[in-house]
């Protein structure tokens, strides 16, 4: 499994704006350029996370982002699923009709067993976490 370019992205500029006092407005531009993304697809991302009630927009001269809760009731889950969607391994974890019913597949059991596990890690931790982690520079349990 790997994140998307949009997964990644997403994660590093609310990660930016968690950074940050929660009333601080951040240009758009401003996170592009700190974070080396380029400012149109993450202006996609962010209407996507806007939409979701991750972000909240702010319009005009002194316009940008904030976070649009506490950086600790943020999930990473949430801001992964405002982007791509909610997370599956393999199509038919999805979607169970397109595999055989009456045929047992381990394949799809150890997936399931997998997902669970990944999305138990993305609910468990939120953007508070990352920012105590970026800021120790280590993971600390």
């Amino acid at each position: 499994m790997q994140f998307t370019k949009a997964e990644e992205y997403g994660i590093l500029g609310v990660l930016y704006l968690a950074e940050k006092e929660q009333r601080v407005i951040t240009p758009l531009s401003e996170i592009s350029e700190a974070k080396v993304i380029p400012e149109k697809f993450l202006a996609k991302i962010f209407q996507s996370l806007s939409r979701s009630g991750i972000v909240r927009s702010h319009r005009g001269v002194r316009g940008g982002f904030t976070l649009a809760k506490a950086p600790e009731e943020i999930t990473i889950k949430e801001v992964l699923e405002a982007i791509q969607g909610p997370y599956h391994l393999l199509k038919c974890v999805k979607q169970s009709e397109l595999c055989d019913p009456d045929k047992f597949c381990a394949l799809r059991e150890l997936l399931i067993i997998a997902e669970r596990r990944l999305v138990a890690v993305f609910e468990g931790h939120s953007l508070a976490d990352l920012v105590k982690w970026q800021q120790a520079g280590a993971v600390l349990s």
